[in-house]
């Protein structure tokens, strides 16, 4: 699909990346916004700027919940400027309005990603919070079971593994055009007998 043609037909809405630390939502963000041409916003970098301090000092300094609150404002803020490619923390879609928001506003993306993946992604990173304390691959696996049936509400499922970015960037192109083609289908008459 011609990357207009998708853009066209989102007529408006942005495309929200969803999904646990480590599943690629900034570097399949990145990529699906230059090929879409539309901007990529990384809502964590849009936290600390409005923050004016790392997502580690806010968690340290003020605690999850302030955290969470600022996110959801950040999240919504974010997509009244849209159309744009959103790439959202691990927990936004986890907030009940940051859902209605998202909903109203974009196409959900959820980049899964298996357990094995996302350790071999965030052992490369120190910069977050949830995971800095205890095991690793615990943290991941009780995140990843607290959070599954939540990120399964997102419009679209796109497996993020280890294949080039570009691969998993045309999979969720092809993945919302296909929901697109849903919404847009006349919803099948059923007979009265």
């Amino acid at each position: 699909m011609a990357p207009e043609d998708l853009a066209r037909r989102l007529s408006g809405r942005s495309i929200v990346l969803v999904g646990m630390p480590g599943a690629g939502k900034s570097s399949v963000g990145r990529r699906l916004g230059r090929r879409l041409n539309l901007a990529f916003v990384d809502a964590d970098e849009e936290i600390e700027k409005a923050a004016g301090m790392s997502i580690p000092d806010i968690f340290a300094q003020r605690g999850e919940a302030e955290f969470r609150e600022g996110e959801k404002r950040v999240v919504a803020r974010l997509l009244q400027s849209g159309p744009l490619v959103l790439a959202t923390g691990g927990g936004a879609f986890m907030n009940p309005d940051t859902r209605v928001a998202i909903a109203a506003r974009a196409v959900s993306v959820w980049l899964r990603a298996d357990l094995t993946t996302l350790l071999k992604r965030v052992k490369k990173r120190t910069d977050r919070p949830l995971l800095a304390q205890g095991d690793p691959a615990e943290r991941l696996q009780a995140l990843l079971a607290q959070r599954g049936d939540t990120y399964a509400l997102a419009d679209v499922v796109v497996d993020s593994r280890d294949v080039m970015h570009d691969t998993v960037v045309e999979e969720v192109v092809e993945a919302v055009a296909r929901h697109l083609d849903r919404r847009a289908a006349p919803p099948a008459e059923t007979s009265q007998g």
